[in-house]
């Protein structure tokens, strides 16, 4: 593979997982979609179907990685260093794309949602709040861009989203690799997503299970620059758990790896 092909297929289906792992949080959190407060069954299986259609569609470019986590722990197992940087790249690029998909697909229902006085309180309620005081605390969409804990606990946190994403790596470096070793096949794709599902259904209720850094700090970027009015804070005080955890996690997975199944 090329770095053009994998920077191309790792924009195109990091994009297309966060447009429809995005897409399903807007659909069951904001006023106005027909999804709304559909649950968090609906959540874990459109993140899981977002996986595999992505995975799908990117794989036969980039080998689907999709997540830098993914690429740290295959850098690790095959000590093949040279194109890291590049998926990581594309991944950031395409997850900043997918969720401006999300913002153009549900823009009248974000405009609905934050206009609303029941969710968002009166005119000027947010003005009675510092700046700072804003954007310490997560605002009332962005749930639908990046994750976030119901109980802040650092260290919990942290150890929940290594816990999960060390369970995602293995999965794939196990049986989720093609025959050439570089990323996943199409048995693969369908074993990716379903234990996507799975950690969503068993380890997603403390975090939000980013399990994914591009996944994670790439909509919370976007969700800063969006001009959506009352929008409140991108909470960046917690911005770094969903990246670190996850990128520790591979590289456990990946040690787990090499010492169990190499």
């Amino acid at each position: 593979m090329s770095s053009s092909d994998i920077f191309i297929g790792e924009t195109i289906g990091t994009a297309i997982l966060i447009l429809l792992g995005g897409g399903v949080c807007a659909a069951v959190t904001l006023k106005a979609s027909k999804a709304r407060n559909a649950g968090w069954l609906a959540i874990t299986f459109g993140w899981g179907f977002a996986v595999l259609t992505a995975v799908y569609t990117s794989a036969p470019l980039s080998g689907a990685h999709l997540n830098p986590a993914v690429t740290l722990g295959i850098a690790i197992k095959d000590d093949a260093w040279g194109d890291v940087l590049t998926y990581w790249s594309g991944q950031l690029l395409g997850a900043m794309i997918g969720a401006a998909l999300v913002w153009i697909a549900y823009y009248g229902q974000f405009h609905a949602h934050l206009t609303d006085r029941e969710i968002v309180g009166g005119p000027g309620a947010q003005d009675t709040k510092s700046v700072e005081a804003q954007e310490a605390q997560a605002g009332p969409v962005l749930g639908i861009f990046s994750t976030g804990p119901e109980v802040r606990v650092a260290w919990q946190n942290l150890a929940t989203e290594i816990i999960g994403t060390v369970v995602l790596v293995l999965a794939v470096l196990t049986q989720g690799l093609n025959d050439s070793g570089k990323g996943l096949g199409t048995l693969g794709a369908l074993i990716t997503a379903l234990v996507v599902v799975s950690i969503g259904l068993s380890l997603g209720g403390p975090t939000g299970y980013a399990i994914n850094p591009a996944r994670d700090l790439g909509p919370r970027i976007v969700h800063a620059l969006l001009p959506l009015p009352n929008k409140g804070g991108s909470d960046w005080g917690y911005a770094w758990v969903p990246v670190v955890g996850p990128l520790i996690g591979g590289a456990v997975a990946a040690g787990i790896y090499n010492v169990a199944f190499a």
